[in-house]
C-alpha cells in the first residue's frame, strides 16, 4: 500500500481566512476549495509516480488529517511500515526525525523500517561526549 496524507490544516486555514474577510457568500472563489483540489491532484500524481518507481502491484490510499495520526491509523494490521526520515537530514541524532516521524515511530502498531532518502552522513558528524561523561576507548 502506498499512502499519501494531505494535512487538513492548510485548506481549512485558507477557507477560514477567506470567510472571515469576504463572508460566506463567495464560495466559488474560496481558496480552501482550490487548495483541496490542488492537494488531491498532487496526491494522485505522487501516488502514481511512487507506484511506477515501486514497480509492483500496490493499493493507493489517500487520506486527509493530521499526518502522523492518519499514518498510524492506516497501518493498523500491517506487517511493516517503511518510513523515510522527515527531519534534519544532514546529521544523525534526535532531530533526524521531525514531530510527525517521531510520533509515527513511537505509536505505529507494526514494525517500522526507517530509511534514509540519501546516503548517510559520515561518522565525523557524531557529536562528542559531554565533558562530564567518562571517555572509554
Amino acid at each position: 500500500m502506498l499512502l499519501h496524507v494531505t494535512p487538513a490544516e492548510v485548506p481549512g486555514a485558507a477557507h477560514g481566512a477567506f470567510a472571515g474577510l469576504l463572508g460566506r457568500g463567495h464560495g466559488k472563489r474560496d481558496p480552501g476549495t482550490q487548495k483541496k483540489q490542488l492537494a488531491a491532484a498532487s496526491a494522485e500524481t505522487f501516488l502514481a509516480e511512487s507506484a511506477q518507481r515501486l514497480d509492483r502491484p500496490c493499493a493507493h490510499v489517500e487520506r486527509t488529517g493530521r499526518v502522523e495520526r492518519e499514518v498510524v491509523a492506516a497501518v493498523d494490521g500491517a506487517d511493516l511500515l517503511i518510513l523515510t526520515r522527515d527531519g534534519d537530514r544532514t546529521r544523525p541524532g534526535p532531530r533526524s526525525l521531525g514531530h510527525a516521524g517521531r510520533f509515527i515511530v513511537d505509536h505505529a502498531p507494526c514494525p517500522v523500517l526507517l530509511v534514509r532518502p540519501e546516503p548517510a552522513p559520515g561518522i565525523g558528524t557524531t557529536p562528542a561526549l559531554p565533558p562530564h561523561l567518562p571517555h572509554h576507548r
